[in-house]
């Protein structure tokens, strides 16, 4: 009896991660493999994402994300909107949405000459999963009056 009360304190404490350790799950270098669309209505589609680039472009990208918060996401695809070799450095942090166990991965690029602080504007997604393989990441979109997921899925590098 004594095991099984144990057992579920144990679970219960792991159950609910802080912002740090979100955050030390989530720093690293990813590889951003795929993204999915979840709940779309028929031809909808989406033009760029993170006021950058078509989707297409993401896919392969590195993300850099160090432990200060410092980052960077360097592009591998060719296209017509792609620019391989191209860094966006970003600031990156994990916030827990007030009155919730809901966390969010933000970040905001960093244009040359800029620094963090002074930047204002940023991009919020849904932190879903992190361990040592895998990051995935939820990006809720309004499409037509339909909330819509773009879900990104990335391994460690």
């Amino acid at each position: 009896m004594i095991a099984l009360l144990g057992a579920c304190t144990a679970r219960q404490v792991n159950s609910s991660p802080t912002a740090s350790s979100w955050r030390n799950g989530v720093k690293g270098q990813w590889t951003l493999n795929s993204v999915e669309k979840e709940n779309f209505p028929t031809g909808a589609s989406v033009k760029t994402i993170f006021d950058e680039a078509a989707v297409e472009c993401f896919i392969g990208s590195t993300w850099n994300l160090t432990g200060s918060g410092k980052g960077s996401i360097t592009f591998s695809q060719s296209g017509s909107s792609c620019s391989p070799g191209a860094v966006r450095d970003i600031f990156w942090s994990i916030n827990q949405d007030p009155g919730t166990t809901s966390f969010q991965f933000q970040f905001k690029k960093i244009m040359p000459g800029d620094r963090a602080k002074d930047v204002t504007a940023g991009y919020s997604l849904d932190l879903v999963s992190a361990n040592e393989n895998g990051l995935v990441l939820s990006m809720p979109l309004n499409v037509n009056g339909t909330t819509t997921y773009l879900v990104f899925h990335f391994s460690k590098n």
